[in-house]
């Protein structure tokens, strides 16, 4: 148990994948300066659209990621993406054991999820996942046991939920959909159909709605109040993004993961199909999640933690004389391997490298040394950039508001679509208003419009090469 839990820290500890992550540095960025400012982000802060409106659907998350950065520098990027590594293992392994599997099938059914679900993006992303399967652990609980115990937690989690980042909206659908099952559940079992699940007690459907209504309500308890709706869903889910972005479209199954997921969700379907009783919950969740997650490959999550809660006792792996483990617990056994666990990832925090090492790891994925160049020579604005880096720019850069980062809500399908046209040669470099006005480009250095820029003579007529790395180049308008 104590790997499990471990095993993915000590893996972020070697590896630092969180400090590879572009989005990151537009949240700390976006944290420091609320810390400074004492107040919420409402427009394009760091970016030459400053007029353009934009509500910080992670704000929260954003002010946490910046204490840290306070407190610990840049280590503390790497330490919260353990602890939430260290989160996700737990909530799985318990979400298994909610559905009667015995301990080893628990732990392989955690491994596995943990297996298929690779938190390599940070704040606040990582949050919502943890979060959805502990709001999937707690329904579980109330059906399971008959108690509406476990639902009173959800208006508080959806409080923090909502104020953390906007997948907020995908875990109030799961509150819908356990709505509507209960729902059917009744008017089924009023039917007196046969077929339904008898080990599920029924739970009140009014006291669930007033749960459900309680929870609308914690969701509107942050600085944008309902705005945040519309905000979310722009956030996550703009047009442009499943045009322009790999992680927004159907699974192109290149990777092992892909492979993982599917036999994963098939066990789980066949799981369904072999119980002599309907569990209308799960289905509607796994199909849901399943839709979700084959559409858009970056939510595979949302059926991974469906499929295990069906798993968990599909197959009939089920511990003898097994009891809820709200009600029995572990005794001495929680404590020691909260303890081991604790001895691990302090083990892991003090195999993290120094700060110096970590702008050195940096600069391998970032343009560091192009950005102190920029810098120490105080090279013309407005600067146009590279999207990948935009987030990046803002936090280390600062002094240069950025032509474009990763807030596709913000700068809208219009800029964003005008942006990757013209880096990709569709059309004339002028047709991009960021670009035509540009003085300084910061670009990858083995980008097709670096190379068209020091080959082609209209263009290099017009631009200077200032600079150079293996990362990136620098290029200067010629006067």
């Amino acid at each position: 148990m104590t790997i499990l839990l471990g095993a993915a820290a000590l893996h972020e500890a070697v590896h630092l994948s969180a400090l590879s992550n572009a989005g990151v540095w537009l949240h700390l960025r976006t944290g420091l300066w609320m810390l400074h400012s004492h107040s919420i982000p409402r427009d394009g802060l760091f970016s030459q659209f400053s007029s353009l409106p934009w509500l910080d659907s992670s704000w929260g998350a954003d002010v946490l990621l910046a204490i840290a950065y306070r407190l610990f520098g840049l280590h503390s990027i790497p330490l919260l993406l353990m602890l939430l590594k260290v989160a996700l293992g737990a909530v799985t392994f318990l979400l298994a054991r909610a559905g009667k599997a015995n301990f080893w099938m628990a732990v392989l059914l955690s491994a596995l999820g943990q297996y298929v679900i690779p938190l390599t993006q940070f704040l606040p992303y990582s949050i919502s996942i943890v979060f959805f399967g502990a709001e999937l652990l707690l329904l579980e609980r109330s059906r399971r046991t008959g108690s509406l115990r476990p639902l009173y937690w959800l208006p508080a989690l959806f409080v923090l939920w909502a104020n953390l980042h906007a997948l907020f909206v995908s875990g109030f659908m799961l509150l819908l959909l356990f709505l509507v099952s209960i729902w059917l559940e009744g008017a089924l079992h009023s039917s007196g159909a046969s077929w339904l699940d008898h080990q599920i007690r029924p739970l009140p459907l009014k006291r669930i709605a007033a749960v459900s209504a309680a929870c609308l309500l914690a969701i509107l308890a942050n600085p944008y109040t309902f705005h945040l709706f519309g905000a979310a869903y722009n956030t996550l889910y703009p047009d442009v993004a499943f045009q322009y972005f790999s992680e927004m479209r159907a699974m192109s199954f290149r990777h092992p993961q892909d492979y993982a997921l599917m036999l994963v969700v098939m066990a789980a379907f066949l799981a369904l199909g072999r119980g002599r009783s309907l569990r209308i919950f799960e289905s509607l969740a796994l199909i849901t999640g399943t839709l979700v997650a084959f559409r858009i490959q970056r939510e595979a999550w949302m059926a991974v933690l469906p499929a295990i809660a069906v798993l968990a006792d599909g197959f009939r792996f089920q511990e003898r004389g097994w009891k809820s483990t709200g009600e029995t617990g572990w005794r001495w056994e929680k404590p020691l391997i909260g303890a081991l666990v604790s001895v691990i990832l302090a083990m892991a925090a003090f195999r993290l490298p120094h700060q110096a090492s970590f702008m050195d790891g940096i600069s391998r994925n970032f343009p560091v040394q192009a950005c102190d160049y920029i810098r120490q020579n105080r090279l013309p604005q407005p600067l146009f950039n590279e999207y990948s880096w935009g987030s990046f720019l803002t936090w280390y850069l600062p002094e240069y508001p950025v032509a474009i980062d990763n807030r596709v809500e913000m700068y809208g399908n219009e800029i964003t679509e005008s942006y990757f046209k013209v880096i990709a040669g569709g059309v004339r470099l002028e047709a991009n208003p960021a670009l035509a006005g540009a003085q300084t480009l910061l670009l990858q250095k083995q980008s097709g419009m670096v190379k068209a820029l020091t080959t082609l003579p209209a263009l290099s007529s017009q631009y200077r090469l200032a600079y150079s790395d293996e990362v990136a180049a620098v290029f200067v308008r010629q006067p």
